[in-house]
């Protein structure tokens, strides 16, 4: 018998014991990554392969200068913004409005309590490794806050995860469900290849902001699960 037909034939409460206990594997797993990078940056190791990742990405006689068109870096620049404080804000803000209207008021604690938490987090952790920023580009050296982990792989991962986990549960369609998840998971897939393109961040904050955001996006998931988030209507 094939996994998918294993899982087909469990009962449904098998089913929804089996999916909080994988989502948590998986978070542990997230979490066990970004410990072990962590590790590894504190003890050196990482230099020298962020720097060439970088330099790879980079015109060789002008490493202040990322290869490709104009538009890719126009772009680039664009993609990144999806990622910055003020357009989460934005987001955070609008899917707040929305449950409020419609009364989803756990949904909408939620949504505060995750979000928020990982802003946080993500400023704690920075503030405790205190990595300086790739000196390649002087855009980066004027960066205020620190590199490790990129504040936008991880704030974007758990704001589009958090949000895409909602739309995805309030659907019934397995497909539409799909959709969601796959659209949030490009989304912050998108934003933190944009930070390393753009030369502001080193290629280990981006996997460790998103190891770091997706596995409180997943905690905060199953709390929600735990506290009774919205079901689809009708």
């Amino acid at each position: 018998m094939s996994t998918p037909d294993f899982f087909r034939r469990l009962p449904p409460m098998k089913q929804k014991e089996i999916a909080p206990l994988v989502m948590l594997l998986v978070a542990a797993g997230l979490i066990a990554i970004f410990a072990e990078i962590t590790e590894k940056l504190l003890e050196g190791d990482l230099h020298s392969f962020d720097r060439s990742v970088l330099l790879a990405l980079r015109h060789a006689d002008d490493p202040s200068k990322p290869l490709g068109p104009l538009w890719l870096q126009v772009a680039a620049r664009d993609v990144t913004s999806l990622g910055s404080p003020a357009v989460l804000t934005l987001i955070t803000a609008a899917a707040l409005g929305f449950l409020a209207l419609v009364r989803q008021w756990t949904a909408a604690l939620f949504v505060l309590a995750s979000i928020c938490g990982g802003s946080a987090i993500s400023f704690a952790l920075k503030d405790l490794i205190q990595r300086p920023r790739p000196d390649l580009i002087a855009a980066a050296a004027q960066t205020q806050t620190y590199s490790f982990p990129s504040g936008h792989a991880f704030l974007s991962a758990v704001t589009f995860l958090t949000l895409g986990a909602l739309l995805a549960r309030m659907q019934r369609k397995a497909e539409v469900k799909i959709y969601f998840l796959s659209l949030a998971i490009a989304i912050t897939v998108l934003v933190g290849m944009s930070r390393i393109y753009l030369g502001v961040h080193w290629p280990t904050d981006v996997l460790a902001g998103w190891c770091a955001g997706a596995a409180w996006a997943i905690l905060c998931w199953l709390a929600a699960e735990w506290l009774g988030a919205p079901r689809p209507q009708g």
